[in-house]
């Protein structure tokens, strides 16, 4: 909401579907650019009706890796000392504001990889559905499955090195 509060074009509407705990259809709409993402469990993930595919990038140097930050001070701190030490470790660092949007970024390959904590359940359903439809590994920050609080969402061949970059050293 802060993205639509301040005009930029990186917010967007995400609905999902959700039944016995788990996410069975997704729709991620960004209007500032104009594209529709959905997904339907087992059936694959898609924009503007042209199927999703994630990365099949392996090395996490050349990784381009997103992710969000907290409203509260503090918890913000810890994720900016995070971000800071995975930093020379990556590619590069991209925020955009939206854990819905980043997650189709990464779905499309636009983005190699995304995490974040501190995610309400809306934020995180029908994104994550998405990505994992895309052939993204989605997992919480324990390498459990991606629940409302944390993600770390990547293709197959970065995930593992991913996870434990994210999981050495503090804990964001």
């Amino acid at each position: 909401t802060t993205n639509l509060l301040y005009g930029l074009p990186t917010w967007a509407v995400s609905i999902a579907s959700r039944q016995h705990g788990g996410t069975l259809a997704g729709v991620v709409y960004v209007p500032g650019l104009g594209v529709l993402y959905r997904a339907a469990a087992g059936h694959g993930a898609s924009c503007n009706g042209e199927p999703l595919r994630c990365s099949g990038g392996t090395d996490l140097a050349t990784a381009l890796v997103a992710t969000g930050f907290s409203y509260h001070a503090a918890q913000r701190g810890r994720q900016g000392e995070l971000v800071a030490r995975i930093l020379p470790q990556v590619r590069d660092i991209r925020r955009f504001g939206s854990a819905a949007l980043d997650l189709c970024l990464v779905a499309a390959g636009h983005l190699d990889a995304y995490f974040e904590r501190g995610l309400n359940p809306w934020d995180l359903a029908a994104g994550e559905l998405i990505a994992r439809e895309s052939g993204v590994v989605t997992t919480d920050f324990a390498g459990g499955p991606a629940v409302a609080g944390d993600v770390v969402a990547a293709p197959p061949g970065l995930h593992g090195a991913l996870l434990g970059l994210l999981r050495s050293g503090t804990d964001a």
